[in-house]
C-alpha cells in the first residue's frame, strides 16, 4: 500500500490525485489529522486513516500494511521536528519499505532558516535506516502569487530578494514528482533537487504580471526588517514573517535557485511556466 501524510492539505490532495491515475484507490492510504475532511476521498475508495503528527499513538495504526510512505513536512515551522520524528519512528516500527520526504531545495547547504528543520529531518531519516528518497522542493510558485491581488491593487510586489533568482515550480508539478517516486521503482537512496526549468527574479515576475494584466506592477525591494514588518502588518505571525523575510534574503544569495532540471526529468515533461500560472491566477481573479 501507498500512504500520503497530510493528505487533505494542498500538496497532499494533489499527490493522491496523481496516484489515482496509476494505483487502485484501495491501495492508497490518506493519512490525515481529521478523517472527516477526507470523506470525499473515502467515497472514491481511498483508505482514510487518522494520523496526527502531534499524537504519535495514531501513527502506528495508520501505517499498518504500508509499503511506501510519503511524509509531507508539517506546516508547523520551527517546531515540526518532533512531529517528523514521530512519523519516522512509527514508519520504522510498521516495517515501511520506503519513506519519501518533502524537504527544501539544497537543505543541506541552504542559508535559509527554513532549511534547518528539513536538514535535521533528513538526518533523522538516515539514522532510522529506512530506505528513503529525499524530495528537496523549491519554492512553490503559488507562494508568489498569493500576493497577486495586493500587487494589482497597489501596483507592486514587495520583497527582500534583490535580483535573486527563484526556480519556483507549480505545486502540481511537485505533487506529480512525489507520486512518481511512490508509484515507480529505483528511487531509494536518491536525493532530488526539485525546481522549475526556468527561473525568474521578482522584478521579472512583476513585469510578466504587468504584461498580462495590462496594469503597471513593479517590484519594490525592501531591507529585510522592513519586509518583515510589512508581512507582520498584513497579519502574519511575527515568527513566520521573520522566516519568510529571511528566505527572501537567502534567495538573494541563490538559495532558491537550481538549474539541474531534475523535476522535469522526474515527471517526464517541462515544468509549468510561471507565465501559465500567472494567466490562470488572473483568470480566477476575474471571475
Amino acid at each position: 500500500m501507498y500512504a500520503v501524510t497530510g493528505a487533505t492539505g494542498q500538496l497532499g490532495r494533489l499527490v493522491i490525485e496523481m496516484l489515482l491515475k496509476s494505483v487502485p484507490a484501495e491501495r492508497i492510504v490518506a493519512a490525515v489529522r481529521n478523517p472527516t475532511k477526507a470523506a470525499d476521498l473515502a467515497k472514491r475508495g481511498v483508505v482514510v486513516r487518522e494520523a496526527d503528527y502531534s499524537r504519535p499513538e495514531t501513527l502506528g495504526p495508520a501505517f499498518v500494511g504500508v509499503e511506501k510512505l510519503l511524509l509531507i513536512s508539517s506546516t508547523e515551522v520551527e517546531g515540526r521536528l518532533p512531529r517528523h520524528h514521530a512519523v519516522i519512528d512509527a514508519a520504522t516500527k510498521a516495517g515501511v519499505s520506503l519513506i519519501a520526504y518533502t524537504s527544501m531545495l539544497h537543505a543541506d547547504t541552504s542559508s535559509a532558516r527554513l532549511a534547518v528543520e528539513h536538514k535535521q529531518t533528513e538526518e533523522l531519516i538516515v539514522e532510522s535506516g529506512l530506505p528513503a528518497v529525499i524530495l528537496r522542493n523549491g519554492w512553490y510558485a503559488e507562494n508568489h502569487l498569493m500576493a497577486l491581488p495586493a500587487a494589482l491593487e497597489h501596483g507592486a510586489f514587495i520583497g527582500a530578494a534583490r535580483d535573486g533568482r527563484y526556480s519556483s515550480a507549480a505545486r502540481h508539478d511537485y505533487a506529480e514528482a512525489a507520486a512518481t517516486v511512490l508509484a515507480t521503482d529505483g528511487h531509494a537512496g536518491k536525493t532530488y533537487e526539485l525546481a522549475a526549468d526556468h527561473a525568474f527574479t521578482l522584478a521579472e515576475l512583476a513585469a510578466e504580471v504587468s504584461r498580462q494584466s495590462g496594469k503597471t506592477v513593479a517590484y519594490n525591494d525592501l531591507p529585510e526588517t522592513a519586509y518583515c514588518d510589512a508581512l507582520a502588518g498584513v497579519g502574519l505571525p511575527a515568527d513566520l514573517a521573520a522566516l519568510l523575510a529571511d528566505a527572501d534574503v537567502a534567495a538573494s544569495r541563490g538559495a532558491l535557485f537550481d538549474d539541474g532540471a531534475a523535476l522535469g526529468r522526474l515527471i517526464g515533461r517541462q515544468t509549468t511556466p510561471i507565465s501559465d500560472l500567472i494567466a490562470a491566477a488572473l483568470h480566477r481573479l476575474s471571475q
